[in-house]
């Protein structure tokens, strides 16, 4: 009986996040969001980050209106209380702070008329429903921009309702885009790795991030430095993170 054998991939080496030294998404200020619990969890995560390479943090609380309502002044504090704890425990790592704003009707009414945390050359990071889009998305993008922002919108690949035209609408209006590094192996459904794999080939990722939020996402990074889509991610010339 004769048996057939799918060829195996190639192993490739791994690449590891000092290539792009900046992790500009995740939720590491504890007790806050749905993100690090205590600084306990706080520092073990980072811990694992800086051995992977990353040598910069800015960590991105949510802010949304009907669930996390983080201000500038309970972000800040809190990223004053853990860089103390980093500090105390000599871990040396520039870490920051800016807000991921869940983008709603809240959010809207606030154009304008308050000062967003942001990072950078004034990047805003937003991130929209999983559900659907909102009705408004193309006026709030242009408000924002308006007001000086550069939008940078997070985890594009997780919206299961945007297609390839609506990618290329959305980047033809100054919108960057924020790839998760999970995208890359699977972790959220084989749909979004297929959708970042579309957003790689096509060079709209400007910036990678790991979103984490707890030690068993930053655990499962090591298996994205053997992907064959950071590969090319990496060889494609597009990411800026290093700029940051």
């Amino acid at each position: 009986m004769l048996r057939w054998f799918k060829k195996s991939s190639p192993i490739l080496e791994p690449i590891d996040f000092s290539v792009v030294g900046v992790d500009l998404h995740s939720h590491l200020i504890p007790g806050i969001d749905d993100g690090a619990k205590d600084l306990d969890d706080s520092v073990t995560i980072i811990k694992q980050l800086i051995g992977q390479g990353f040598s910069k943090i800015i960590t991105t609380p949510h802010i949304m209106s009907d669930l996390y309502k983080n201000t500038p002044e309970t972000i800040n504090s809190g990223l004053e209380i853990l860089k103390r704890r980093l500090e105390n425990d000599n871990i040396e790592i520039d870490i920051s702070a800016a807000a991921e704003y869940y983008v709603d009707y809240d959010f809207e009414q606030r154009i304008g008329n308050e000062k967003f945390l942001t990072f950078g050359e004034k990047y805003i990071l937003i991130e929209f429903s999983f559900l659907e889009s909102p009705r408004n998305m193309y006026d709030i993008i242009f408000k924002l921009q308006l007001e000086g922002y550069v939008v940078v919108l997070a985890h594009p690949a997780r919206y299961q309702y945007f297609d390839l035209k609506d990618y290329e609408s959305l980047i033809n209006r100054g919108v960057l885009f924020q790839l998760n590094l999970l995208s890359l192996i699977g972790y959220y459904s084989h749909q979004v790795k297929a959708n970042a794999k579309l957003l790689i080939d096509n060079k709209f990722v400007s910036f990678v991030g790991t979103d984490c939020h707890n030690l068993n996402h930053a655990r499962l990074y090591p298996k994205c430095m053997i992907s064959k889509s950071w590969h090319e991610l990496v060889n494609s010339g597009t990411l800026i993170n290093s700029e940051l």
